[in-house]
């Protein structure tokens, strides 16, 4: 039986009482790679923020399995890039997890960052300020910091965005080794062909769980469709809640995945 890494049971997540994810419930296996789609404003990002603890829930639960540890990258515009700091301290970051904010580095530890730097194709940009560094670098650079943490749950929160063809090329190769090294990897996506070629399975968010499961299966063009269509239709100063039938749509699907999969329940509000 496969082992989860993270269990929602019936979780809900949100900002000043309007909530931004509905009633996700499911499991994510140990080892899986499962991108997060749907439109802007679908929840996805907060979805990675109440994984973390940076977002408590409103109702139900986000559960971690214990001694699992987590690496988390937001997006690139949640970051100060005007701090005077160089890339070995921005990716020495990753250590701090394990050796507290005042704990000294070893040699094995710089000998880890220059190793983890060199694997994003950052040998030699050790002493480079970040506000020096373009788009794709910088994102190179903090997968560096990612590496260093060796943590068993990866969280990317749209990795991919405003870079060049070839840093994604070399970005999802990384994505590609954490798998194989069988670590639990969330990526939140907006490429659906990128998803489609790469990704095994696909959690498809707009607001509420829409379909979760393999994503020749979750992208099929009518829950596409149906996560378009309650997007659009969702109105921002909502009550908690509201019954979906409201709007007008009948959102009652049935999710039939087989194997440790219990992603979804049948009608989600």
């Amino acid at each position: 039986m496969t082992e989860p890494s993270l269990t929602f049971r019936d979780l809900t997540l949100g900002y000043h009482s309007h909530p931004a994810v509905h009633h996700l419930s499911g499991v994510v296996a140990r080892g899986s790679l499962t991108a997060v789609v749907g439109s802007n404003g679908s929840g996805k990002s907060t979805l990675m923020k109440g994984i973390v603890g940076v977002l408590k829930p409103m109702s139900g639960s986000c559960t971690v399995e214990k001694g699992m540890r987590i690496a988390y990258l937001p997006q690139q515009s949640e970051l100060d890039r005007s701090f005077p700091a160089r890339v070995v301290d921005l990716v020495s970051l990753g250590l701090w997890p394990r050796r507290g904010l005042l704990g000294r580095f070893s040699k094995e530890d710089r000998a880890s960052v220059s190793q983890a730097l060199m694997a994003v194709g950052l040998g030699g940009f050790e002493k480079r300020g970040i506000d020096t560094l373009s788009g794709g670098q910088l994102q190179r650079a903090l997968f560096a910091r990612v590496l260093v943490q060796d943590a068993d749950i990866i969280l990317l929160d749209e990795p991919f965005n405003a870079i060049d063809a070839k840093t994604v090329a070399d970005l999802v190769g990384l994505i590609k080794r954490w798998h194989g090294e069988s670590r639990t990897v969330m990526v939140v996506v907006h490429d659906l062909e990128l998803v489609k070629e790469h990704f095994p399975e696909t959690l498809l968010l707009a607001r509420k769980p829409i379909a979760w499961g393999s994503s020749r299966d979750t992208l099929r063009p009518e829950n596409l469709l149906h996560a378009r269509q309650f997007h659009e239709a969702w109105e921002e100063g909502a009550a908690w809640c509201e019954d979906d039938q409201l709007h007008g749509h009948d959102h009652t699907h049935a999710h039939n995945h087989s194997g440790p999969h219990d992603h979804m329940k049948k009608g989600a509000a």
